[in-house]
């Protein structure tokens, strides 16, 4: 048996009193982002991350060990269980290691090798594989002819099917294979028809070393065989596989056995171990690729969920279309929908001046001071209108391009409809996109992820997995800000700590049965919120303006006790939070004893007294507001802009420069020292400068580089 506490903390790097603390606070119910946040003391300050990196690590293992047992249980079973076998398997660290060593007591389907042994061949194939020097092999399998073997060449020929079968299922050998093929093999690419024109021609003579092909061009490769565009095969030399087989395999026998036995190793790894190899290492570099692509996605997702929010405005959100007009809604600095209309600016209708008019009265009506214009069709016409406008505006009004991705897909959704049940699906839409500006948390949590446009090849991933890391994603960002308990949406609560869904639909029946929520706990008294939910989501709900000072702030309830001795030993009250008079209080806190809290939790809670209810996201980059607009044509080389990172890739990054489609910087032109990936770099929603390599106009592609500037 492995001790998966010690290889986690072995990887992880920490102690193992701090994996076993974590490991029990898991298994009592905890959620992640409460023992990052709360048990400090417990697991030695362990952040989110480690902490998600060792809750899935313990899965693992533990599905290992389950395996492991299934595993000894059927050979067992089989009355083929051997000491040796057994403690092979205990020591396996990878479920690749137990399945390559159960494969020789695996239940096959009906082979060559089960169908020689049918016949009886078995013994002679074990009389080949001893390679004794007196064994006469032609003699011997004269003894094997029956009605099922003609002669002694087909039972000699049986055997060799049965040995093949053998070496194909031999541990040891088949894992050398496995690296041999690994280290030294090639990924070749060709076109199943190189006249047809595709997005994949990069890929039609295409050959690359399978140890270092980076995962974008795997996913690539793979949605193209998929579109039955490409054709993909591993490509590996098999002279020193099969040298390496012999080796081990043959030891100093007679020839005409070495003959037979060399002749089963060719049709072993040929038949049989190649193209299960090159199956399991195709399924490995998949696999690979899609947990890189799956990080890159949650670490994009959790920059832009991250995103400050835009206070302060009332904000007109325009969703841009041609035929069907271009939709507007009005929201105040809260979120609420004040109004909504349709105007026809754009082509057929080309209703500009009535459009004008429209809008300058709806920013006098509702005092706007910013307009959030998607950037789906009609995106770029729009905001030619909408730059166009503001100059003939009286009041300082700007404007910022929304990423609309998913918008549509909220518009038509239960969410949608129960937030705006008597209005129309253009109206949902517009007003997301004018909320994404507010609050881009608030908003992007009631859609799917995967529909926010962000990432690459999403669609083709384990869906299961990319769910489960992107809902952790929202779940941990969720509660780095915290939630509001009394303006929050369903979607938004569901993701604090120890709420689900049915729990932050009970948390709004309340509410709006009973008006405001006054303290936290008042949330005692929603229905199928018990105590153990209570403990894990209270510290992660604010109420301003309620009964106690402290439930605005990010302490837990568990410690209004200390905080108050606290506060009391330094001649303050819970009521001067609200004033903000607690500034400083790190310097006369110091290291205060007989609290009955750690020093690591004391910390937090003076950092909350300084800073009640901060938001994190003030700490990055406010977003880009603009006035005027600017066109592809009016790029020239080497201009000096600043941008937006809005999506990161494996080979680069995609910059918001204020035209229509954005620009790429290429890993290449991120930085003069060598970087491994542009997230070392960059993140989504950096404001950046960059200057302009190249434009082509036709294909509507800007060049960016982040050097030299």
């Amino acid at each position: 048996m492995i001790n998966i506490a010690e290889i986690i903390a072995s990887e992880l790097g920490v102690n193992i009193s701090r994996v076993n603390a974590a490991i029990k606070l898991l298994d009592e119910g905890c959620t992640v982002p409460f023992i990052a946040r709360y048990r400090k003391e417990a697991t030695g300050a362990l952040d989110d991350v480690s902490l998600r990196t060792l809750s899935d690590r313990l899965t693992y293992l533990r599905n290992l060990e389950e395996r492991k047992a299934a595993v000894l249980a059927s050979v067992k079973e089989q009355g083929l269980l051997s000491a040796d076998f057994e403690k092979a398997v205990n020591e396996a660290l990878t479920l690749t290691r137990v399945e390559d060593l159960y494969l020789p007591y695996k239940p096959k389907r009906r082979t060559r090798a089960t169908i020689a042994k049918e016949k009886g061949l078995e013994p002679l194939a074990l009389l080949i594989l001893a390679q004794n020097k007196n064994t006469d092999i032609t003699k011997e399998a004269g003894k094997y002819i029956s009605e099922d073997v003609a002669d002694t060449n087909e039972a000699i020929s049986g055997a060799m099917d049965i040995l093949a079968e053998v070496f194909a299922d031999n541990a040891k050998v088949r894992s050398a294979v496995r690296e041999m093929t690994f280290t030294k093999g090639l990924i070749q690419v060709s076109a199943r028809n190189p006249d047809v024109k595709s997005v994949y021609e990069m890929y039609y003579d295409f050959t690359e070393s399978i140890k270092s092909i980076a995962s974008h061009r795997v996913l690539a490769i793979n949605r193209g065989e998929k579109e039955k565009i490409l054709s993909v095969k591993v490509d590996v030399s098999d002279s020193p596989i099969l040298g390496y087989m012999e080796k081990e395999i043959i030891k100093n026998p007679p020839d005409d056995i070495r003959k037979i036995l060399t002749l089963a190793i060719t049709d072993s790894y040929k038949r049989l171990l190649a193209p299960a190899i090159e199956r399991d290492i195709r399924a490995s570099l998949t696999e690979k690729a899609e947990d890189g692509a799956i990080r890159i996605f949650g670490k994009n997702l959790s920059q832009l969920l991250m995103q400050p929010p835009i206070t302060g405005h009332n904000v007109l959100g325009w969703d841009p279309a041609f035929r069907t007009g271009c939709k507007l809604a009005v929201i105040d600095k809260t979120g609420k929908l004040l109004d909504h209309t349709v105007v026809f600016p754009t082509e057929p209708q080309n209703r500009i001046f009535e459009t004008k008019k429209t809008v300058l009265s709806l920013i006098d009506k509702y005092d706007i001071t910013l307009i959030s214009c998607g950037n789906g069709t009609a995106s770029r016409e729009s905001e030619k209108i909408i730059s166009d406008i503001i100059k003939d505006c009286p009041k300082k009004v700007s404007y910022i391009i929304t990423n609309e991705a998913g918008a549509s897909v909220y518009s038509a959704s239960k969410e949608g409809s129960e937030e705006f049940p008597n209005e129309d699906v253009g109206t949902r839409s517009a007003a997301s996109i004018a909320r994404r500006a507010v609050d881009p948390l608030a908003e992007l949590v009631k859609i799917d992820p995967r529909s926010i446009g962000i990432g690459q090849y999403q669609h083709d991933m384990d869906q299961k997995k990319l769910s489960r890391l992107l809902e952790t994603v929202v779940e941990d960002c969720v509660n780095k800000v915290g939630v509001d308990i009394n303006t929050a949406s369903g979607a938004l609560l569901s993701y604090v700590s120890g709420i689900n869904k049915t729990i932050a639909a009970n948390i709004i029946a309340y509410r709006d049965k009973n008006g405001r929520f006054k303290n936290r706990r008042e949330l005692l008294n929603v229905d199928r919120l018990g105590p153990k939910a209570y403990e894990q989501c209270a510290g992660f709900l604010r109420i301003n303006g309620g009964d106690n000072p402290l439930d605005s702030t990010g302490i837990h309830p568990e410690s209004y006790k200390a905080t108050t001795a606290l506060l009391n030993a330094l001649g303050y009250s819970p009521k001067d939070i609200t004033k903000g008079g607690l500034s400083g209080i790190s310097k006369k806190a110091g290291n205060m004893q007989n609290l009955g809290i750690g020093a690591l939790t004391l910390k937090d809670i003076v950092s909350e007294l300084e800073k009640p209810g901060r938001d994190p996201r003030a700490d990055a980059p406010t977003p880009i507001l603009k006035s005027d607009v600017l066109d592809i044509k009016d790029l020239t080389e080497g201009m000096i802009l600043k941008g937006t990172v809005r999506n990161i890739t494996d080979f680069g990054a995609f910059v918001d420069i204020g035209v229509h489609h954005d620009g790429l910087v290429h890993i290449s032109q991120m930085s003069d020292k060598f970087i491994k990936h542009p997230l070392d770099v960059v993140s989504v929603g950096d404001i950046i400068e960059v200057k302009v390599l190249s434009v082509d106009l036709e294909k509507e592609k800007v060049s960016l580089t982040m050097k030299g500037i």
